[in-house]
């Protein structure tokens, strides 16, 4: 640029650096996309470990408001969480790394499964400034995972199953008959003590019957009736029964469904019995006094439709909710560890999953069909 004065003329050059500016600029939109990425969550925390910035799906994972929690120290953020339960703890500022590391976490009734990686942030100076945490939400394929291992353990107890349930209850047959027999002489020559022997020995032949029963089933379903079902009519069929289960502990019954709901395509009976079961579960749990309460839900994006069963029991301790789904293995005195392994199999085989999460304080059961 030239311009004139009173002492003469002369030049006036502007130089611009536009590199640094341009790079930047590409960071910054880097950064702004990378925390907009719905499928990472992304933590920043400085050295004084409060939190700098979060993205949008770490905030809906560990069911956090942004505007509230940014600029707040963590262990403010995460006060509703033991701290040593906690998801960043202030070693990471030591220069802790985390490679692929895996942890559950359960937001309000929702439980997911997250593959975590953490490190330091530094200054040119190579001073620390910082750290950040990403995770990847993996629940879908620990899912698959499990249910891969589940169908391995059924399918060869199922084979198991197969070669002596039969055999098994023919001899009970047998058993039983006679001892129903000795129960009529017992009674006719009043001999009270002998019977109540008898009736003690038909009750666990009934059971062992009950247990044969369910071993048929989890090797070989009976033959399903697959048509278009309405989960509504399913529901309102068995809320009587539930209701009267409950009026037994004392518990509340709540039932909220929506206006419409798609149909599937299942046997209605064997989605009566999944339903009952993991109901007649929460009743049982609760014990004396509670409240069941069941929920629908339509998940259009995922073409699904979902039942919610949540209890407020004691809940289901971390190292016990994985194995809840494995044969055999019960809390209950009597129980045979069979009814939620029948239930999986059950939704599994029409491509539904069955989910659980539970924080101490009362269980949740999620049950997700497929619609057409």
């Amino acid at each position: 640029m030239r311009f004139d004065g009173e002492e003469g003329g002369g030049t006036l050059l502007y130089l611009f650096d536009v590199r640094p500016v341009e790079k930047l600029t590409l960071l910054q939109k880097f950064a702004g996309t990378f925390l907009k990425d719905i499928t990472l969550g992304v933590i920043l925390i400085d050295t004084e470990f409060r939190l700098i910035d979060i993205s949008e799906m770490a905030c809906r994972v560990l069911g956090l408001d942004k505007e509230k929690s940014v600029g707040r120290p963590m262990e403010e953020v995460f006060r509703h969480v033991p701290s040593q339960h906690q998801l960043i703890q202030p070693s990471i500022l030591n220069g802790m790394v985390v490679r692929n590391h895996a942890v559950s976490w359960t937001n309000n009734q929702e439980r997911y499964e997250l593959l975590l990686d953490s490190n330091l942030l530094k200054d040119e100076q190579g001073e620390t400034v910082g750290a950040y945490v990403i995770f990847k939400d993996v629940s879908n394929l620990r899912s698959l995972e499990e249910q891969v291992q589940r169908s391995d353990r059924l399918a060869m107890i199922g084979q198991i199953a197969a070669g002596t349930a039969h055999e098994i209850r023919n001899p009970l047959t047998s058993i039983k008959g006679f001892m129903q027999v000795l129960k009529n002489t017992f009674i006719e020559r009043g001999m009270s003590k002998e019977q109540d022997y008898t009736d003690i020995m038909l009750t666990e032949i009934n059971r062992i019957n009950e247990l044969c029963s369910e071993f048929l089933l989890l090797s070989k379903p009976k033959h399903a009736t697959m048509e278009r079902v309405s989960l509504q009519s399913v529901m309102r069929e068995i809320l009587p029964i539930i209701h009267n289960e409950a009026l037994l502990y004392g518990i509340n019954v709540i039932y909220d469904g929506v206006a419409e709901m798609p149909e599937v395509v299942a046997d209605g009976e064997l989605l009566k019995q999944v339903f009952l079961n993991i109901c007649k579960n929460g009743i049982e749990a609760m014990g004396e006094g509670g409240l069941l309460k069941i929920t629908e839900h339509v998940l259009l994006e995922e073409r699904k439709v979902c039942i919610e069963i949540h209890d407020t029991g004691p809940g289901i301790p971390n190292f016990v909710i994985d194995k809840i789904f494995d044969p055999f293995y019960t809390t209950k005195e009597n129980g045979t560890g069979l009814g939620l392994s029948v239930c999986q199999r059950i939704i599994h085989d029409i491509g539904g999953t069955i989910r659980v999460s539970s924080k101490g304080f009362g269980t949740t059961f999620s049950v997700m069909i497929p619609f057409p």
